[in-house]
């Protein structure tokens, strides 16, 4: 239903002589049997739209790494993924294992006995998630490799969603 109504929509836009490109992102994928089921349904969805409306526009299907496991195996992931957007606030939840409800009432103990030098929602922790990030990066760019990678949030907003934010070497 959502992937009928980004295509319908970009092709009224294209009728009308506006240029698109949609960007169709699939969440929390773990596994590229789940992507590429997903990325067949909107490629389904995009052929029927087209066919309806007698418009074809390019996209792209991508994922949004939010799961340590799909950090793990990027590469295969990238094999049906056409572009990574990092969940950097959801990547930093499930590597830690801390609930967003909760976490405020561990946080200030952790930080006050210097369990974690900084909040790593505000801050993006670059031996942990960091290094997902970069493994991630890395290995979808050995299957796909002009794959387009994102930061869909920084961890916070003291930080660009953008590459910056990863130390790369």
């Amino acid at each position: 239903m959502q992937a009928r109504a980004i295509f319908e929509a970009a092709v009224a836009v294209a009728k009308e002589g506006g240029k698109v490109f949609p960007e169709v992102m699939i969440p929390l994928t773990a596994t590229l049997k789940e992507m590429a089921n997903q990325a067949a349904i909107v490629h389904r969805v995009a052929k029927e739209v087209f066919e309806e409306k007698e418009k074809t526009i390019e996209y792209l299907v991508g994922t949004m790494i939010e799961l340590p496991r799909a950090a793990l195996v990027a590469d295969e992931i990238a094999k049906e993924a056409q572009f990574f957007s990092f969940g950097t606030n959801d990547l930093t939840q499930t590597t830690f294992g801390f609930s967003r409800d909760d976490v405020n009432k561990v946080l200030p103990t952790y930080l006050e006995e210097g369990i974690l030098k900084q909040d790593p929602f505000a801050v993006l922790d670059q031996d942990g998630v960091g290094q997902l990030v970069r493994m991630a990066t890395e290995r979808g760019r050995k299957t796909r490799p002009g794959l387009k990678v994102v930061f869909a949030a920084s961890t916070a907003a003291s930080r660009p969603p953008s590459s910056s934010a990863i130390e790369w070497d």
